[in-house]
């Protein structure tokens, strides 16, 4: 990872605005938007936006960005009144407008188109490889068994096991698993690391601002989706839908790079990301609704009206493209839908609250641990990714293949858990009345077995989610739970506590405590509320079970958040060290930016450097820009530089006509309401001195964002969460003393959590140290094995080494780390 310190700074004025104008949005874009844009103008800004594309962990200024596109709106509004007033527009130029107008709904009409198909055939695929492990269809091998049984409730002679033997067909599941999670393992790692596991932390990141290279890529998205079907056959505790938002993103950002309106415009980008991140949950629930919900939110921190609806009409096409693939043949969009007709009774709302309360322990219960385990596996496991997802689906096959509801997939037993015992089919007894207890106490383990395998599942380096293993967990207690109930109904029907009950209609549906179960665990482990009610009515059609759900939701909400505030995606950025202000949590510290800020900030004066000083800074890393100031005595700031735009300048330059290191640099920023503008770093000679000097006023922003040092952190911090710049800089009448990050905003928060949480990590050091010994001497023993009955010709022992990398979440990554930072435990936060 490159580590860089940006000395993020914007350029101001020689006539400084007042001090008490905090914030500045006008760009030195906007400024030249007032004049004509000759050719060479729009050439250079295209290919420094492409230069910035492929810098990687920086983070883009969405202020420069917005002034950017109200730039070339201008200037396309002004060329079409020309166009007009001259009568020279024509069909053709009326057409192209229409077009550019359209092209944003073209777009997401093609991603969602995109999306839809890709689900559905990953849904056929995903449910042929899951069946594959038990045994054949003898009528055709590429049919899964619910195909090749079409019509049959239990099982058809068609379909074939892979042996009459018992222990035979254990031994093949577990082979099958085995092999599905090395194959995925490994072209994960060898082709496309970026597409292991969720990728939702990540692209809430993106979305932010935060430029990750290839993380939205065309063989992510390829890699993402042929693993991600192979990874849930494996029969690990991983889902398919937090994937599927990661693949429908990557889909967005492939197709719409094809169109330069997209490429060249991060915001524009960003709808895009927005829209097909809904299209996403859409496909994975069938809830076209809910997915806008869901990017509303968790994913978007900034969703405009026109992001709403382009999100909801993506969502609505790749739901649509999935309907009429029709995947299962059932007209269902996810396997796991179900509709119920009965009403329920208002003393069940003492057991909803129990599934609520369960919910939001469960999501507390799998962030802590699961957290532990990611350090644990950061610290010693990376070099053994594929080992590590092999093993665990070799250990997750061999537990849950005795287990009925742990044996089959998770969307597969979600199904049967949900349904009504009347008119349904009867999945190994499950509404038998004198299987009750045997049902119940495999539930329960089964409840137990799932929630342990999700904590060691989730984050191995596999395409790997956490909805569906969430709501499986959920379902098989809920079901438990709704079980329990009808027992006690039918103990006592009489009792004054079911009085509500009609006597000629079943009283207790199982099936809808199995449905709010898996509502009130997808909310406790995502912290997502209104989106979960959304697409859990999405999923039934049922007005009935909204008022329900909504009940389980609101508890699971309270309950979590007396554990800290933050699902598992948000806990997931601060461990990974991502620059990422939550918009979820409201801070007080009580302390002035100036106790946060930068000092040392490296400067250019406006008049003094020569061509080889400005290419000795540019050639250390750790500046991403650089700050104006009149000189280096007074610090009095008129503008800012950024390191892309002058590097790209002095390579122009030299590429064009050459240029002597002993040529003066000027910096002086144009005067205010100046008739022109330069467009390119002009070089003058001086007949006199016979030396020759660059004027790079052309990238120098003259109107950068900058705040009192005596500004409250929280409302700097709000700042960069609204108006996103990459740094804020600071000044006190006029004069430059500082500059404040969202980097530095986060160590100092985190800092001040610790202190107030202080934490003794002694002991769970030492637990993970003896964890290790004990798993390294078991590797030792099998390598043994392995040496002495291959006859010394296989040896396995030099796998294990010795050196291990940091156990911390990670430096804070935004493309300006400095070497000497002191860490912050990030898997420390509650």
């Amino acid at each position: 990872m490159i580590s860089r310190t940006s000395s993020f700074p914007r350029e101001s004025t020689s006539a400084r605005r007042p001090i008490s104008s905090r914030v500045s949005f006008v760009s030195n874009v906007e400024r030249e938007s007032a004049y004509d844009e000759p050719i060479p103008e729009v050439q250079i800004e295209e290919e420094i936006a492409e230069i910035k594309k492929y810098e990687d962990f920086t983070t883009i200024d969405w202020v420069q960005d917005a002034a950017r596109e109200q730039a070339r709106r201008k200037a396309r509004r002004r060329r079409a009144a020309g166009l007009f007033d001259r009568g020279q527009t024509s069909w053709r130029y009326r057409l192209w407008v229409a077009y550019d107008a359209a092209q944003g709904w073209i777009v997401v009409t093609i991603i969602g188109a995109v999306i839809g198909l890709n689900a559905a055939l990953l849904n056929i695929i995903t449910e042929w490889l899951s069946d594959i492990k038990t045994g054949y269809c003898t009528t055709g091998f590429y049919l899964n068994e619910k195909f090749c049984c079409w019509g049959e409730d239990n099982g058809c002679p068609m379909w074939h096991r892979w042996s009459g033997f018992g222990p035979v067909n254990y031994l093949m599941y577990i082979i099958f698993a085995t092999l599905f999670a090395f194959v995925a393992a490994t072209l994960v790692k060898f082709f496309a690391p970026y597409a292991a596991g969720s990728g939702i932390s990540e692209i809430k990141c993106i979305v932010a601002g935060f430029v990750m290279k290839g993380f939205l890529g065309l063989r992510t998205l390829l890699i993402k989706s042929v693993c991600l079907p192979l990874a849930i056959a494996s029969g690990l505790s991983v889902g398919k839908e937090g994937p599927s938002v990661h693949y429908a993103v990557c889909t967005g950002n492939v197709i719409s790079r094809l169109f330069d309106k997209y490429r060249l415009n991060a915001s524009k980008t960003r709808e895009i990301l927005s829209a097909s991140a809904a299209a996403g949950v859409g496909v994975a629930f069938g809830s076209p609704i809910g997915g806008v919900l869901f990017s509303l939110e968790e994913i978007s921190s900034y969703f405009p009206l026109k992001t709403m609806w382009r999100s909801y009409f993506c969502a609505l096409v790749a739901t649509a493209v999935l309907s009429a693939m029709n995947p299962f043949r059932t007209g269902q969009l996810v396997m796991f839908q179900v509709s119920y007709d009965r009403d329920w009774h208002f003393f069940e709302v003492i057991f909803y609250i129990i599934l609520g309360i369960f919910g939001g322990l469960y999501g507390a219960l799998v962030i802590k641990w699961n957290l532990r385990v990611q350090s644990f596996r950061k610290k010693y496991l990376t070099k053994y990714a594929i080992l590590e997802a092999t093993l665990l689906a070799c250990g997750t096959a061999i537990v849950a293949y005795p287990n009925a509801f742990l044996r089959i997939d998770m969307t597969e037993s979600m199904e049967i858990l949900f349904l009504e015992c009347e008119g349904a089919e009867d999945y190994q007894g499950l509404c038998e009345p004198d299987k009750r207890f045997w049902n119940v106490v495999s539930l329960l383990v089964a409840t137990v077995l799932r929630i342990f395998l999700v904590v060691i599942s989730y984050g191995c380096k596999v395409p790997a989610g956490i909805f569906v293993p969430s709501m499986a967990v959920g379902a098989s207690f809920g079901r438990s739970i709704g079980i329990i109930v009808q027992a006690i109904y039918e103990a006592a029907p009489d009792s004054v506590f079911f009085s509500a009950c009609k006597p000629d209609e079943p009283c207790i549906t199982p099936g809808t405590y199995a449905f709010l179960g898996a509502g009130a665990a997808l909310s406790g482990i995502m912290h997502i509320h209104i989106s979960v009610v959304v697409i859990m009515f999405e999923l039934t059609g049922a007005l009935t079970y909204i008022l329900p759900t909504m009940i389980v939701v609101g508890v699971t909400k309270a309950v979590s958040e007396l554990f800290g505030k933050g699902g598992i995606a948000d806990r997931m950025i601060w461990f990974s060290g991502f620059p990422f202000l939550d918009n979820k949590e409201e801070h007080n510290f009580g302390v002035s930016v100036s106790q946060v800020m930068r000092t040392s900030v490296t400067s250019l004066p406006v008049n003094g450097l020569v061509i080889e000083d400005v290419e000795q800074l540019l050639a250390d890393d750790r500046y991403q820009g650089f700050p104006i100031v009149e000189d280096d005595n007074s610090k009095i700031l008129v503008g800012y530089v950024g390191r892309t735009e002058l590097r790209y300048a002095i390579d122009r330059i030299r590429k064009e006509r050459g240029i002597s290191p002993g040529a003066r640099c000027s910096f002086t920023p144009p005067p205010v309401g100046s008739s022109s503008v330069p467009h390119a770093a002009r070089i003058s000679t001086d007949s006199l001195m016979s030396t020759s000097s660059v004027d790079f006023s052309r990238y120098i922003d003259v109107s950068p964002v900058t705040a009192h040092p005596r500004l409250p952190l929280e409302t700097v911090m709000e700042l960069f969460r609204k108006i996103g710049p990459r740094v804020i800089l600071i000044e006190y009448h006029g004069k430059l003393t500082g500059l404040v990050t969202v980097k530095d905003c986060l160590k100092y928060q985190f800092k001040v959590e610790a202190a107030e949480n202080p934490k003794d990590d002694h002991r769970m050091e030492e637990g993970q140290e003896q964890l290790w010994g004990v798993i390294r001497k078991a590797g030792f023993w099998v390598s043994d094995q392995v040496s002495r009955f291959s006859g010394g010709r296989v040896r396995l022992s030099g796998q294990f080494e010795h050196e291990r990398p940091s156990a911390r979440g990670g430096p804070i990554l935004d493309g300006d780390e400095d070497a000497a930072d002191e860490g912050v435990e990030l898997a420390s936060r509650h």
